[in-house]
């Protein structure tokens, strides 16, 4: 079981991943923008509705990721003081009453409205105008993958519940406050306070022959 869930935690980093090197061609197409807008005097039409095409596909491709990271938003003012077990009682009752029916609807939904898109081959309103009905189709595969990971919290809900502890979960590249960072590479206050003296000391030292 433990194997399956980590696979569909590759699966959801692999797709947040991949999708987030939009973020460079959303940023080049700005760029190109505004220079061609500016400096060229040649802004073009489709610009904006592409931009907007891109970041709502990276913004929606990002859910299955950041809910397999724990990086949605909580209430951690309490929550983080609770026992685990307390804990999966909670996000259980939540992912069963709130979650699971706004993701099966939103899944279902976007499935529906993307395939209306693609029977009438829609279209941007712009002078040169955009295909719109495959970025529709984004609503329904980001629904999938997060309802997906959903069902996955579930399962560790279920295990906290049974043995008292959180299950392991697939890690991914995370801010490293600067505790932990003194941490990793063995260095304690005190090294930092010598060290701030000894540099000081040299400051003055040099100064001084000058």
């Amino acid at each position: 079981m433990q194997k399956l869930l980590l696979a569909i935690d590759r699966l959801s980093t692999f797709m947040g991943q991949a999708f987030a090197w939009l973020i460079v061609l959303l940023t080049l197409g700005i760029s190109w923008e505004v220079f061609g807008r500016y400096v060229l005097n040649n802004p073009h039409d489709w610009s904006l509705n592409a931009q907007i095409m891109l970041y709502g596909t990276l913004f929606m491709m990002a859910g299955a990721y950041t809910l397999s990271k724990g990086g949605h938003v909580r209430g951690d003012v309490l929550y983080g003081f609770f026992r685990p077990r307390t804990q999966a009682t909670i996000d259980l009752v939540l992912y069963i009453v709130f979650f699971l029916p706004g993701i099966v609807a939103l899944t279902w939904a976007g499935w529906s409205y993307a395939n209306e898109s693609l029977a009438i081959r829609e279209k941007t309103f712009s002078a040169t105008p955009l295909p719109l009905y495959p970025f529709k189709f984004v609503i329904p595969l980001a629904g999938g993958l997060l309802l997906l990971q959903g069902l996955v919290e579930i399962v560790r809900c279920v295990i906290c519940l049974r043995q008292g502890d959180w299950p392991s979960r697939e890690h991914d590249v995370e801010e490293v406050d600067l505790d932990k960072l003194k941490e990793m590479v063995h260095v304690k206050d005190s090294d930092i306070e010598s060290l701030d003296k000894y540099v000081v000391a040299q400051e003055k030292a040099h100064g001084g022959a000058r």
